[in-house]
């Protein structure tokens, strides 16, 4: 049986709960099109029924910060996702600050085993620092989902380096997911 993904590409295209802005780049914009390329290789694998928060650059959730996260949650519990994937880009006032992390409901969870595995192959490919897993049980998209959910900080749009590897090379990260979800549901 096909394993069905959510993908929420994090923030709207503007507010409210637009993203972090850095070096140029904005996150919603970012992980809008890590997003569409990890959507399409996906939809390519039989193994797999992806479905989008924003399939389009333009599309808004929600009419506030509440909304806009409700909104998500709701998408995926209607659409019986076994995964929720939700990306975003961290941010830092150290400009040095770099790598990427996971966040997960609790530790010991599904989440928590598939994020591991993400953040391996997302070391492995990037070539960024894996920063863990931080358990963060009050962060709406995390508790209120029906499925395991797993926010990716896929780098720091506050680092040149990061934001410039994230920005230029979207596919990059979505290969790396692609391979992690391979790897721990075995196909």
């Amino acid at each position: 049986m096909a394993i069905k993904v959510y993908i929420d590409q994090g923030h709207n295209p503007q507010n409210p709960n637009a993203g972090a802005e850095g070096n140029g780049y904005r996150e919603q914009d970012i992980v809008y099109r890590i997003g569409q390329e990890l959507y399409r290789l996906l939809y390519e694998d039989p193994n797999y029924i992806p479905r989008l928060s924003r399939p389009t650059p333009q599309t808004q959730l929600g009419n506030s910060v509440s909304s806009s996260l409700r909104e998500r949650v709701d998408q995926a519990n209607s659409f019986g996702a076994n995964l929720l994937l939700s990306l975003h880009t961290n941010a830092s006032t150290n400009a040095s600050a770099s790598g990427t992390e996971a966040l997960v409901f609790r530790n010991g969870s599904v989440a928590y085993d598939i994020a591991t595995v993400l953040l391996r192959e997302i070391s492995l490919v990037t070539g960024l620092r894996n920063r863990g897993i931080v358990l963060r049980p009050r962060l709406y998209i995390l508790r209120r989902t029906r499925m395991p959910a797993v926010l990716l900080e896929l780098g720091f749009i506050t680092n040149p380096e990061d934001a410039d590897l994230m920005y230029n090379n979207p596919r990059l990260f979505a290969l790396a997911i692609y391979r992690g979800l391979n790897e721990y549901y075995g196909f």
